[in-house]
């Protein structure tokens, strides 16, 4: 992973515009993750087979638990915006209201009903600390990590009930068992599907 900070406050007036504005001419290879963490432009390397398959399998499932009342999407590949934590996170997984989306390309993280985030071994403390954080300070109500690389044992993670830019642990479960995700998600979830890495 490799990174270029600006800071938040610099002598020449730089902001969250200017950090923004770097995000966005970063280039990249193709595949990569590119996110604001604490007001750092971050670089991933693509993801894995197995953090693709993750992702997708999730992804397949969440869409039989949304009522179709609801007007949300589920989505890869969307910024989701937190200039109160200096983050611009685009998360394995997202569940948004649609009508957020025609408001801009970058959605501020307010409006997630749930995030998921998927860790590889360059970026896990990331989503553990960093980008918990982020969504906590947001309000996200829920954030779902799966986490192959906790110390050797695989854990699915849902954290809720956001208060003071931390979560409550709702349920953490190994790989091979069952995670509910609540009300109005109710999805259980069998982490067994779930490719080791």
């Amino acid at each position: 992973m490799s990174a270029l900070s600006v800071e938040p406050e610099s002598p020449r007036g730089t902001g969250w515009d200017e950090i923004v504005r770097v995000w966005e001419e970063t280039d990249a290879p193709e595949g990569s993750k590119v996110e604001i963490i604490e007001g750092v432009v971050t670089v991933s390397p693509p993801p894995s087979e197995e953090h693709n398959d993750t992702a997708e399998l999730l992804h397949e499932r969440l869409y039989g638990a949304i009522s179709p009342d609801c007007d949300w999407g589920i989505y890869q590949t969307l910024g989701l915006t937190c200039p109160e934590t200096g983050g611009l996170f685009i998360p394995d997984l997202c569940v948004v209201p649609r009508e957020a989306l025609r408001r801009g390309t970058r959605v501020p993280a307010t409006e997630a009903e749930l995030v998921v985030e998927v860790t590889s071994p360059s970026n896990a403390n990331h989503d553990r600390i960093k980008k918990a954080h982020g969504y906590a300070v947001a309000g996200v109500p829920l954030y779902l990590l799966l986490d192959a690389w906790q110390s050797g044992r695989p854990t699915a993670t849902l954290y809720g009930e956001p208060q003071n830019g931390t979560y409550r642990v709702l349920a953490s479960v190994e790989y091979g068992e069952e995670l509910t995700l609540p009300a109005p998600f109710k999805l259980v979830l069998d982490t067994g599907i779930f490719p080791l890495s």
